[in-house]
């Protein structure tokens, strides 16, 4: 499990402007936002990363970046940024699925076509969203078992607005018995 205030794993990952997306070689301001999402097979997703492409942005106001991943293939993830007509939005794809659980997310397994009639990979991480600050920190987190109700990413914006103007720690840091 990610601890919030703890070092997150490294992610490191091709991306579709041909360059490699590096987690620990960010230079953002204040950190960057991790969307890891299903792939191309789930139409909730491409829905998701819509409104995150439309966020952008808001985000780079703020002084944080933005990247999508998934276990997907370059074809496959270009399809999606094709889909949801992409243009702010960095694509990283191939995620291992190992370093997918190492960031907690969960497994699935294919259940053939999905209701686009695209086929599901074998094996893929279901979503999750990450803001990891500077020092590769855990800052926010939130993982799911299911494609459905996910976080608003206006709500996230609206979070960061807070956290930067009171200097709001990240939260769930404790480990110790209860």
């Amino acid at each position: 499990m990610l601890i919030p205030r703890q070092k997150t794993p490294n992610l490191t990952l091709p991306t579709l402007d041909g360059s490699r997306f590096d987690l620990s070689a960010e230079t953002s301001e204040r950190g960057t936002v991790i969307c890891f999402y299903r792939g191309l097979h789930c139409p909730i997703c491409a829905n998701y990363l819509k409104e995150l492409e439309k966020r952008v942005a808001d985000f780079a106001e703020r002084g944080v970046t933005c990247i999508a991943v998934s276990s997907d293939g370059q074809d496959r993830t270009q399809a999606m940024a094709d889909k949801i007509e992409a243009k702010a939005l960095r694509f990283g794809y191939d995620l291992p699925l190992d370093v997918a659980k190492e960031w907690g997310l969960y497994i699935s397994t294919s259940r053939g076509k999905t209701s686009i009639g695209i086929e599901e990979p074998a094996l893929f991480s279901e979503p999750g969203l990450f803001m990891v600050t500077p020092e590769q920190t855990l800052y926010y987190g939130s993982v799911q078992t299911m494609p459905f109700v996910r976080p608003h990413f206006s709500e996230l914006v609206g979070a960061l607005d807070f956290a930067i103007a009171n200097n709001y720690p990240a939260r769930g840091e404790y480990t110790g018995a209860v």
